[in-house]
């Protein structure tokens, strides 16, 4: 029996690769997007609430929501700063990359 990493090596890539650090990547998005919309919730705030607070749609919201890899960080900061939430970024350094956490 294979665990979830092995299964993950095998089928997108090991870690370091491209595929993998996309897929990564594109998971932690997926997950910010996710915290978000249940921050949001738990402050009892609409989309459209949520929005007039940072000077976005509720379109915008909707779709950070879905997915926030296509947001820049001044608007995750913006929107966590309305929600009244503490944001902590870590940063990786690998050789002469870094990633954002």
């Amino acid at each position: 029996m294979m665990t979830l990493d092995e299964l993950k090596d095998r089928d997108i890539g090991k870690i370091g690769t491209p595929e993998r650090d996309k897929y990564e990547f594109d998971l932690r998005m997926e997950l910010l997007g996710e915290i978000i919309k249940s921050i949001r919730k738990e402050r009892n705030m609409t989309q459209e609430q949520l929005g007039a607070l940072i000077g976005v749609q509720k379109s915008q919201i909707s779709k950070l929501e879905r997915n926030a890899k296509n947001v820049t960080i001044e608007t995750i900061l913006k929107v966590f700063r309305a929600l009244k939430a503490k944001v902590k970024f870590s940063v990786e350094m690998k050789e002469t990359e870094f990633t954002v956490a």
